[in-house]
Order: C-alpha cells, then sequence, then structure tokens
C-alpha cells in the first residue's frame, strides 16, 4: 500500500486554519493617524468655511454649523453624569492612596500656583502689548450677555435647590458640589456604601467608553466648528483682534512650551519632552474639542502612562478638568481685563491687577470645563467693575481663542499630578521615561476601576 499524503488527511477546518497564517497580499488601506486627521479636518473646515462665505453658500453655512452644533452637543450631552461620577468616584479612590489628605492639598496647591505663573505672563502681555488700542472698535460694538457672573452669584450658585435643576441646565458648579457631598459620605459609610461605588465605577466606566466613541468623530466635529467660524465672520474679523488673538496665543504657548517644562526639569527632574510625547493626545483633542470635561477620559489615560498611579490619577485628573483652567481663567481673563479696559477707555491700577489675580486663583472653578469662558469673563469683569458690555466685544473671536486655551488647560490639568507624584516619589520614572504618544482607539477607552 502506498504512503498517503499527509496534507490529504487534514481536515477542511485545517486547511482553513493554515490559509488563515498565510500572509494575505493585496491592497491594504492604509491607518490615517489620529493627528493627521484632525489636521485634515483643520484644513477642510477653513476652505468650505471661506468657500461658504467667499460664494454666499447658505446651505452650507448651515450645514457646518450643524455638525459642528452636533459634535459640541454629543460632548455636553455626557458632561454633567461623567462629571458626577469622575467626581465621585475620584473622592472614593483616595482611600486607595497613602497620604490622601497630603495628596489632595499638594495638588490643589499646585493648581493655585500655576494659576499665580499664568495669570502674571497674561497681564505682563496685556500690559506690553495693549490689545485694546487701534483697533477701531468702540463701545458700541459691544452688548451685555444675557448670563453674567458675579461674586454672590458664585458663591449662592455652588448649592443647588433641588437634585434635577443642575443636570438638566448643566451648572457643573452644582454638579460637582453634589458629588463631593455624596462621596465624602459614602467614605465615611464605609462598606455599606460599596454597592452604590460599584454601581458609580460601572457607569462612569459606561460614560468613558461612550464617550471615547464620540471623540474618534472628532475630525468630523473639527471641519464643522472651524468652517462655520470662518463662514461667519471671515478674516475682517481677525484683522479687529489680531493684537488680542495673538496675546492669546502668545500668553498659552509661553505657559504651555516654556512655564511648563521648566517646572518638569526644575521641580521634578523630569525630560520635558517626555511629557509632551506622552500627553499630545489629550493636548491635541482639547484643541479640537474645546472641552475640558470632554478630553477628560483621554487625560486621565495619558496620565496614567505618564507614571502617575491610577487611584491618585482618578482623583486629580477630574478634580483639574472642572476646577484647573490656566488658559481660560488666567491668561484669558488678564488680556481680556485689560483689552475692555481700553476699549471703554478706562484706567487700571495695580489693584485691579491684584484683583485679577485673586479671581483667576479663587474664581477658575466657575469655567467648569466647558467650551467658553464667559462666565469667567464677566466675574472677572464685575469685579473690577468693568462694563459688561466688553463681553459682547469677544464673543465672535471666542471660538478661535477657545482652542489654544483649552489646549494649554488639559496640559496643566496633566502636569500637576505628574508634579506631584515625583516630589511625592509616587511617579512611575521608568514609566514616564517610556512614554509615547498613541492612538485615539474606541478600543483603549480607559476604564475606571
Amino acid at each position: 500500500m502506498s504512503a498517503q499524503n499527509p496534507a490529504s488527511e487534514s481536515s477542511p477546518e485545517d486547511a482553513r486554519a493554515r490559509g488563515a497564517e498565510q500572509p494575505r497580499s493585496g491592497f491594504r488601506i492604509p491607518k490615517i493617524p489620529f493627528w493627521a486627521q484632525i489636521l485634515g479636518g483643520l484644513v477642510l473646515g477653513v476652505l468650505l468655511g471661506w468657500l461658504a462665505r467667499s460664494q454666499q453658500i447658505d446651505w452650507l453655512v448651515t450645514t457646518l454649523e450643524q455638525v459642528g452644533g452636533v459634535f459640541i452637543g454629543l460632548l455636553k450631552l455626557a458632561v454633567a453624569p461623567l462629571v458626577f461620577f469622575a467626581i465621585l468616584v475620584s473622592i472614593t479612590n483616595l482611600r486607595k492612596v497613602n497620604n490622601a489628605a497630603r495628596l489632595a492639598s499638594r495638588t490643589l496647591l499646585w493648581f493655585m500656583i500655576t494659576s499665580l505663573i499664568a495669570v502674571a505672563i497674561g497681564l505682563v502681555i496685556g500690559l506690553v502689548t495693549n490689545p485694546g488700542a487701534g483697533t477701531g472698535l468702540t463701545p458700541k460694538d459691544g452688548a451685555k450677555p444675557e448670563n453674567t457672573g458675579s461674586w454672590i452669584d458664585f458663591l449662592t450658585g455652588i448649592i443647588p435647590t433641588d437634585v434635577i435643576t443642575p443636570f438638566t441646565e448643566l451648572n457643573v458648579l452644582q454638579i460637582v458640589f453634589m458629588a463631593a457631598v455624596a462621596g465624602i459620605a459614602a467614605l465615611k459609610l464605609g462598606e455599606k456604601a460599596q454597592p452604590i461605588l460599584a454601581l458609580s465605577e460601572s457607569v462612569l466606566s459606561l460614560l468613558q467608553k461612550a464617550l471615547w466613541w464620540v471623540i474618534r468623530l472628532a475630525p468630523i466635529g473639527t471641519v464643522g466648528l472651524i468652517g462655520s467660524a470662518i463662514a461667519t465672520y471671515g478674516w475682517d474679523l481677525i484683522g479687529k483682534y489680531a493684537t488680542f488673538t495673538a496675546d492669546i496665543y502668545i500668553g498659552c504657548a509661553i505657559v504651555l512650551f516654556g512655564v511648563y517644562p521648566l517646572l518638569l526639569s526644575s521641580v521634578a527632574k523630569l525630560n520635558p519632552v517626555q511629557f509632551f510625547k506622552g500627553a499630545w493626545p489629550a493636548i491635541q483633542l482639547a484643541f479640537v474639542s474645546r472641552s475640558s470635561v470632554g478630553t477628560m477620559p483621554v487625560t486621565q489615560k495619558v496620565t496614567e502612562r505618564l507614571g502617575v498611579p491610577k487611584e491618585y490619577t482618578s482623583f486629580a485628573v477630574p478634580f483639574g478638568a472642572t476646577t484647573k483652567m490656566d488658559g481660560c481663567a488666567a491668561i484669558y481673563p488678564a488680556i481680556a481685563a485689560i483689552f475692555v479696559a481700553q476699549i471703554f477707555d478706562i484706567q487700571l491700577g495695580i489693584t485691579d491687577y491684584l484683583l485679577i489675580a485673586f479671581v483667576s486663583v479663587v474664581g477658575s472653578a466657575a469655567t467648569a470645563g466647558l467650551t467658553g469662558a464667559t462666565v469667567m469673563l464677566t466675574l472677572t469683569l464685575s469685579t473690577l467693575g468693568l462694563p459688561m458690555e466688553g463681553v459682547g466685544l469677544l464673543l465672535a473671536i471666542d471660538p478661535i481663542l477657545d482652542m489654544i486655551r483649552t489646549a494649554t488647560n488639559v496640559a496643566g490639568q496633566a502636569l500637576v499630578p505628574v508634579l506631584v507624584s515625583a516630589r511625592e516619589n509616587i511617579l512611575d520614572r521608568t514609566a514616564y521615561d517610556n512614554a509615547t504618544s498613541f492612538e485615539l482607539d474606541a478600543k483603549e477607552a480607559p476604564a475606571t476601576a
């Protein structure tokens, strides 16, 4: 009897398995990096916005507005429950960390230090460049905003009158208050609160996964947001606000690429380049989405990859996403206050500048991690006694400014946990030194545990 060919004895399943092991030939669509998608969205948005404005294509203007509006709407949809459960879980996670009270106090201290540095830079830039001079704008060009902020509103508005309204009206400050109370109560209850904590962690993971899918739409949202801004306002507006716009971008750049690296190298003895390698996905997403809270899952992930313990990250990042705003609450209101004062021909003194610094450090929670910084600006103007009509002068240019402001915010929200961890000797320096950027993939959405 002749020997049988072993191949002939194999089953169809074996044949399919062997076929699966063979490399497939043929054309494969290359994966486009997320940063390239974002850049492409920026370029396409500018082109479509210019085309819609120059050719007066109304339907294109409407489409761009709708696309950008839907993207921001999806981000805001998750904000209220995300903030509540993130703060609640972050506070209860402190029980897993040694020296929790010390870490929390050090975090708050570095939030204040970096805010003071940022507001000082903003004041110096504003005083040197005189952003309100030569713009051609007059007080008549401004209009009072519908909603303004004051210290009374800020202090009395922290405590909600019911548990539903803060979620329906998206009052993030009140949501943070309720979450903090619930978190502290859960800590006091101990084991009795464990079922609620387990449910909260599961809900938070679900929300982060859903938000991660929204984040993947950022390139499309970029087309709508940038295109709508160009189509609505054009380049003439940027010309009038050229000095002011340059001041904001320069101020944020100094903090982002000057102050933060200096703190990393001098205070934490860390390589700043590694920080930006690891944190870049969060920074670029913040630039596009203009939402610190919307970027929070990515910020938390990059901070962990930079070697910060997960238990501490789950507290520091949500806390920072609602209170740490070097761009929106420090640099911007400082320069904006000088701009408005010059337009209305009002002289500011040393006391006013000190008040600006005070508001920036204490009132930054009013900004609440949402797109725009109108509440913080009105709080600053009302404290200085400047006309609220000045807010109307800045609303048109705000979307362009908000991109760099939010990128600075998020970079600071990742920076402080790294600094504190390094100072407290809990930073995994090997992980930090090996941190690299990563692609924003829904499969890698951060989970809270």
